[in-house]
This record gives structure tokens, C-alpha cells and sequence, in this order.
């Protein structure tokens, strides 16, 4: 597929549409409206991306990279982001070819998502004058910089204050897809649990998810809210008082019925879930978060001086690329020796002390 040249949108408002075969394509290009305080610096560059199927209002993944991309063009005005959603897995590849084609020309495409990493790397391979970019994948690609999270170690931090807030003995998990990007949530969640245990002669159960054989509890989807809410219902039937959803916008179904039901709590990941879906936030114990928002405006920032390129970053505790989010509404419920106990989990997984593995971990 091609795009007609010279066609732009305004302030996010469609003024002409891009003339592509949309039938196996997610929504035209939308550009950021946001306004700019910072000081240009480095070249003109249009920032590309596009979205995995959750949608740039997923509340998680998508809404966190898109956010770093508007955090780049208020802090440098060279920088504008143009995004295209993605509604199936199918859009993946036409999506990022039409970029290669877009007016203005995008100086960096970044593709949001582990699963998108195959069509990235067939586009990138087929256009190697063009800067990628891509979250939670690692491309071997000389033009495509990988952004990955060992979102394993923050997660261990969760499982360990889920275990040391649970009243019920019992906790869970769930994921979206069986995918690397999710299972290393679980992975970790699970270990910090056991370690909690290990700590304190506990017996706390991790529901939802089995490290040692990698299966577990999977809602198939990424926007499923309706089984968000069948998967934290079945796993607060088995007992579990604390959930985590590793789902994306699926997840939101399990929030809406923690709140509604106030029989259990929730951990969220990716982004803050008090500032992400802040209508929830009475029930969110903390977030697992993984810095995509800082990543992605790192990346659009070096591309201004045209030296991104290949490689990329693994955000980890010790470099801030992960952690878990304040306990807000929970601040006063979270007792200070668990507060301090979960800081000093913090510092020995960064030391060394405490090594958290995971089959999923970025290499």
C-alpha cells in the first residue's frame, strides 16, 4: 500500500485522509495536539508510531509510549508524534509499511509491542534508510533500537507486598497472552511471593500462574474487559484477595469489579494505575511499572541527532526503567515494616543479592 504525498493532519483533526487500502489497515495517522514549552534542539524529526491492538487509550502500553512521545515534543518542538492504531495483529505490517511512505517522512517508526517484532524486523530489513524503534522486543536489525523491561524484578516486589498484605493466605495472577512481555510479570510476582514466604514461614499461595511449568491463567485478549471481570471473579472465588492482571485494557474489568464488589484489591502494570485509569485507584494496592514513557522520549530525543540506530536499553531497578508505583489510597494501610521490608528487597535485587530470574528476561 501507498500514501498520497502532501497530506497532513492538524491538531489531531483529519483535514484529508491518507489514501490507503484501510481494509486491513488500524485508523489513519493522528497527530499529537499537545502544546510545546521546551527549546528546540537537533533536527526536525517526525516520530511514527503504532499501536499494538489494546489502542492508544489501552491504559497501559500503548498509552505509556505514546505518552513519551508527547512528553518529547513538549520538551523539544523538533519532535512531532503521528500515530496509527492497530485493531488486529494483521494491521501490523501494512501500518508500519505505510509509514514508510508517510508525508512528511517518519525519521523514526516505533512499533509498540512484543508482537509486533517480526513485522518490524521484515519492514525495517525491507527499509534500511529508515530509523525503528520498538518496545518489549530486541531486534537484531542494524535499524531498529530495542527497548526492554526486566519488569521480572518489580514484579517480585509486588509478589512480595501482595503476600505481606494478603488476609486470605491466597493471591493471583493473570495474563493477557502467553507471551514473553506478560509472563515475566508472572514469573516474578510468583518468585516474590515465595521469597516472602521463605522470610517470614508463610505459606501465602500464588494463584494463576506456575513458573516452573510456564502455564497458568490467560484471558486471550488485551481488551477484553468483560473477561477481566470473569478472571477476577473466578480467582477471588478460589480465595486470591489481591489480583494482578497482566492483560492490558482487560484488566480494567477486573479493577471495575474489585471496586464494585470491595472484596479484593488489585496490583496494575506498565503505567501508574492511579494516574492511567485513576477511577480505579481505590483499588489498587501499587503498579508494576516498566518506564516505557521515558524510554520512547529518550529515543525520539537521540533521534534528533540522527544517532539512535541499532541496540537499545534494558530498564532495570537499578537504572529506574522499572518499579513499583506509590501505594496511594494504601499508603496508610501498608504497614511500615512491609514499606521497609519492600525497600530493602528493592536494594538487594539491585546489589546482587537477591537474583530474579525469569524465562522471559531481556538478554
Amino acid at each position: 500500500m501507498h500514501a498520497k504525498r502532501g497530506i497532513r493532519l492538524i491538531g489531531g483533526v483529519a483535514i484529508v485522509t491518507l489514501a490507503i487500502g484501510l481494509a486491513s489497515c488500524g485508523k489513519p495517522p493522528a497527530k499529537s495536539s499537545s502544546s510545546s514549552g521546551g527549546q528546540a534542539s537537533g533536527n526536525k524529526i517526525e516520530a511514527c508510531m503504532v499501536t499494538d491492538t489494546g489502542g492508544i487509550d489501552d491504559k497501559s502500553f500503548n498509552q505509556s509510549a505514546w505518552g513519551g512521545l508527547q512528553a518529547a515534543q513538549k520538551a523539544n518542538p523538533n519532535i512531532t508524534p503521528t500515530y496509527v492504531a492497530s485493531t488486529a495483529e494483521t494491521d501490523y505490517e501494512p501500518n508500519l509499511t505505510n509509514f514508510t511512505h508517510h508525508t512528511p517522512a517518519c525519521n523514526m517508526i516505533l512499533a509498540v509491542g512484543g508482537l509486533m517484532g517480526s513485522a518490524t524486523d521484515k519492514v525495517a530489513t525491507a527499509n534500511p534508510n529508515t530509523q525503528f524503534a520498538i518496545v518489549d522486543y530486541k531486534s537484531a536489525v542494524s535499524n531498529v533500537y530495542s527497548m526492554q523491561f526486566d519488569t521480572a524484578q518489580a514484579a517480585y516486589l509486588a509478589g512480595y507486598l501482595a503476600a505481606g498484605m494478603s488476609k486470605s493466605g491466597k493471591v493471583g495472577t493473570y495474563g493477557g497472552l502467553k507471551i514473553p512481555p506478560v509472563t515475566i510479570f508472572m514469573d516474578g510476582f510468583v518468585d516474590g511471593v515465595a521469597h516472602y514466604n521463605q522470610v517470614h514461614n508463610t505459606k501465602v499461595a500464588a494463584l494463576g500462574w506456575d513458573k516452573a511449568s510456564q502455564n497458568g491463567l490467560f484471558a486471550n485478549s488485551f481488551t477484553d474487559q468483560g473477561k477481566g471481570k470473569q478472571l477476577g471473579q473466578q480467582l477471588h472465588s478460589q480465595g486470591a484477595d489481591i489480583i494482578m492482571p497482566v492483560a492490558g485494557g482487560t484488566g480494567l474489568g477486573t479493577a471495575a469489579d474489585a471496586q464494585a464488589s470491595s472484596q479484593y484489591s488489585v496490583i496494575w502494570v506498565d503505567q501508574d494505575g492511579c494516574v492511567s485509569a485513576s477511577q480505579y485507584c481505590s483499588v489498587f494496592l501499587t503498579t508494576v511499572q516498566k518506564n516505557i514513557s521515558a524510554a520512547v522520549q529518550n529515543a525520539a530525543q537521540k533521534q534528533t541527532q540522527g544517532n539512535l540506530g541499532g541496540g537499545g536499553t534494558i530498564g532495570t531497578l537499578a537504572n529506574n526503567g522499572v518499579q513499583i508505583a506509590p501505594y496511594h489510597d494504601f499508603d496508610s494501610k501498608v504497614p511500615a515494616t512491609l514499606k521497609t521490608e519492600v525497600d530493602q528487597l528493592k536494594q538487594d535485587i539491585i546489589s546482587g543479592k537477591i537474583t530474579v530470574t525469569s524465562p522471559a528476561q531481556p538478554k
